[in-house]
């Protein structure tokens, strides 16, 4: 399953049925599972750890150190889990010590062409990365997310699950979890309604999150007061919760 003309270093550990195509570079400290393949002219860097059934397509740059100037050669990490796909020309960075060492990327995300996931991101479960979409260090990008092509996110930033962003949008605070966010700099517009309802969002649990949309957007609230409202009309184990949660922790403020 390697081809001759790819270069595997010897401390290198891969499945036995992991598939490297030609001219591909892998070095030492890279642990590949099984089902997972490399295409042509991928460099991928170590300490890295990548998971079972991925598809890396040809020209990605895996694992390579942090763009960071207070990176000074410290063991640090990538780690990938399982069927992702990633496609051409991408660029996925170790982490830095100050992060945490560890920059993540979870399972079954779709990584289009030309994307940046920087130093220390985290990247959960399920996600479409739109081609050009670059991650600064630090971003968080929870789980159902969709971002619009050539999205580009602010260190930091944490972007909810189920929001979504519009193709060329300029994010530099929070996304709330279910919302839509668009342009330079990103505004709100609204609840994700169509990818909610691909996700299995019924009519009863749309009309509450526009409710809490409204809470947040409409009214001339303080987050203070409306945490106050969203408080009083959550109910356990729905989506209000996911929202009272993430506003409790974000540190930068949500995209207004």
């Amino acid at each position: 399953m390697i081809h001759e003309n790819a270069s595997i270093d010897p401390a290198a550990r891969l499945a036995p049925d992991v598939r490297v195509d030609p001219w591909s570079v892998i070095g030492a400290d890279v642990e590949i599972a099984a089902g997972t393949w490399i295409g042509s002219h991928c460099v991928i860097d170590g300490p890295t750890i990548i998971g079972r059934d991925n598809h890396i397509y040809p020209f990605n740059s895996i694992g390579g150190m942090p763009q960071d100037k207070k990176y000074d050669g410290e063991r640090t990490l990538l780690t990938i889990g399982d069927r992702n796909i990633i496609r051409e020309y991408c660029t996925l960075n170790r982490g830095t010590m100050q992060g945490g060492g560890v920059t993540k990327v979870g399972n079954d995300n779709w990584i289009m062409a030309y994307v940046h996931i920087a130093h220390d991101c985290q990247v959960n479960n399920d996600n479409v990365i739109a081609n050009g979409t670059a991650l600064a260090g630090h971003v968080v990008v929870e789980d159902f997310v969709t971002l619009g092509g050539f999205t580009l996110i602010h260190q930091f930033c944490n972007i909810g699950a189920y929001s979504f962003s519009g193709g060329g949008s300029a994010i530099t605070k929070d996304v709330l979890p279910y919302v839509m966010v668009a342009g330079n700099y990103a505004k709100p517009y609204g609840i994700n309604v169509v990818g909610l309802k691909r996700r299995g969002f019924d009519a009863q649990a749309l009309q509450k999150l526009r409710r809490a949309y409204k809470i947040i957007y409409k009214r001339g609230n303080t987050l203070e007061q409306a945490l106050l409202e969203l408080e009083n009309m959550a109910t356990e184990g729905d989506g209000i919760n996911r929202i009272i949660d993430f506003l409790q922790r974000s540190s930068r403020g949500i995209v207004r």
